[in-house]
């Protein structure tokens, strides 16, 4: 198989090792904005090199994968579905919500080959979870607490374009409750606030963002979601889920990486070393989403997060930034447009 890679930022730099690694991938074609990005990630990983996107989508690729600039999905992702390729694009589809929405559009009836990147839904205790929840065995559920604790805020110049907390962070605590729960979300509250003092605090409040929020979300059977998230976690980054049922209680993310200290008496869990980002705590689900992509790729499988499914977290993101900024509930219909 053969694959084009658009984007060789942090998170494409990431995708290209891996892909390198799987034995599917028989040659790999990368491009970034920035040349010699392209020359050393291309020489670190045995990829070719192609000039441009237009020229990448022209190599003779099986499938792209998108891994560049938010504000450049959409040109990009309507381009390689023009082109008649599979697509694997990171999240969010575009940057604005407007912009999504018309994307959206634009792809309806020739979407089916576009998967975009949620890897929670292939990480094995989130796989495990929904199953749990499908087979019946937590009974029906009340509670559902879902959790992204970053370590360290991210730059600010990433903060001014991230579209704030609840659309860069808080959405895959949101996706990973539609997808292992099942359910619709239908209102939303949300609160945030900022903590940190000097420069960093200053970043987010300039964008009108914060640093730490927390979401009550209600689904449309009745359950209750929790979600928190922060930007300061300083011992790691903490990734779980909770499920509480009628009959039974599991949770994700409760292995010896949980970056959180017990001071109960005696008690040696976690045994760490912390897990200290994304890329470690996450890294077995990266590599079985792109593998999931290649599947999509050669025709064996449909997309397992589609271009629907991505919106939808995208609307319950929404609901949430006008629920902080205004102090009230939002119902998922407000905001939604058809």
């Amino acid at each position: 198989m053969r694959l084009g890679l658009i984007g060789l930022g942090r998170i494409g730099a990431f995708h290209a090792r891996t892909l390198s690694e799987l034995d599917v991938v028989d040659s790999l074609v990368v491009t970034d904005a920035v040349p010699d990005t392209t020359a050393r990630v291309a020489a670190e990983v045995g990829a070719e090199i192609a000039e441009s996107p237009a020229k990448l989508l022209a190599a003779g690729i099986d499938g792209v994968l998108i891994a560049a600039a938010t504000n450049a999905h959409p040109e990009l992702l309507l381009a390689a579905v023009d082109a008649g390729l599979p697509v694997f694009c990171e999240k969010p589809l575009a940057a604005d919500i407007t912009d999504a929405v018309e994307l959206a559009t634009r792809l309806a009836g020739r979407d089916d080959r576009v998967q975009i990147g949620y890897p929670r839904r292939f990480d094995a205790g989130y796989a495990a979870a929904r199953a749990a929840v499908d087979s019946g065995e937590l009974g029906w559920l009340h509670t559902v607490r879902a959790t992204t604790l970053d370590p360290a805020p991210p730059p600010p110049a990433y903060v001014a374009v991230s579209g704030g907390i609840f659309r860069d962070c808080s959405v895959h605590d949101f996706d990973a409750v539609r997808w292992v729960t099942g359910r619709e979300v239908v209102e939303v509250y949300a609160v945030g606030g900022n903590r940190a003092d000097g420069h960093e605090g200053a970043a987010f409040e300039q964008v009108g963002d914060v640093d730490t929020a927390a979401t009550t979300l209600t689904l449309d059977d009745g359950t209750l979601a929790l979600v928190s998230n922060t930007r300061y976690n300083p011992r790691g980054y903490d990734v779980r889920l909770e499920l509480h049922g009628s009959r039974d209680s599991i949770a994700v993310g409760l292995d010896d990486g949980l970056p959180l200290r017990s001071v109960e008496p005696g008690i040696g869990f976690p045994a760490g070393p912390p897990h200290s980002f994304f890329m470690d705590r996450l890294a077995p689900a990266f590599r079985a989403e792109l593998a999931a992509f290649t599947e999509l790729v050669a025709g064996s499988r449909p997309s397992p997060c589609t271009v629907a499914d991505a919106m939808a977290a995208g609307w319950i993101a929404e609901a949430a930034t006008l629920s902080q900024r205004e102090h009230r509930p939002v119902r998922i219909e407000e905001v939604r447009t058809p």
